[in-house]
């Protein structure tokens, strides 16, 4: 029963914000690792960020580091990405996913959400 529901995506113009959630079940949320990948049309899909389980480390690709944010609320077992500044290049269909090392939890990479459409355009 692991789900992953992004939701946040929309129509920005270049500069703007965006605040995308992913809301988690059926895992223990607060001890996994949690990442943003993004996949753009014709494109392969690419990591975008990640945090540790109590949100002490955060880690960003190039292209996003400095207007990109990861966060976390484990109370509400939901991790966000605060996207500003946003550029035409950051169009992408943007997914969350999880990491926990656990054996039982071996297969949560896996999991995939539908995602939640970012389109950046004037």
């Amino acid at each position: 029963q692991v789900q992953l529901v992004e939701s946040g995506g929309g129509l920005v113009q270049p500069g703007g914000s965006l605040r995308l959630s992913c809301a988690a079940s059926g895992f223990p949320f607060s001890n996994a690792a949690m990442s943003w990948y993004r996949q753009a049309p014709g494109k392969e899909r690419e990591w975008v960020a990640s945090i540790t389980d109590g949100g002490g480390w955060t880690n960003y690709a190039d292209s996003v580091k400095g207007r990109f944010t990861i966060s976390r609320d484990n109370a509400k077992n939901t991790v966000y990405l605060q996207t500003n500044s946003l550029k035409p290049e950051d169009t992408a269909v943007y997914y969350c996913r999880a990491n926990l090392r656990w054996a039982s939890y071996s297969d949560l990479t896996n999991y995939w959400g539908k995602g939640t459409l970012v389109t950046v355009s004037s």
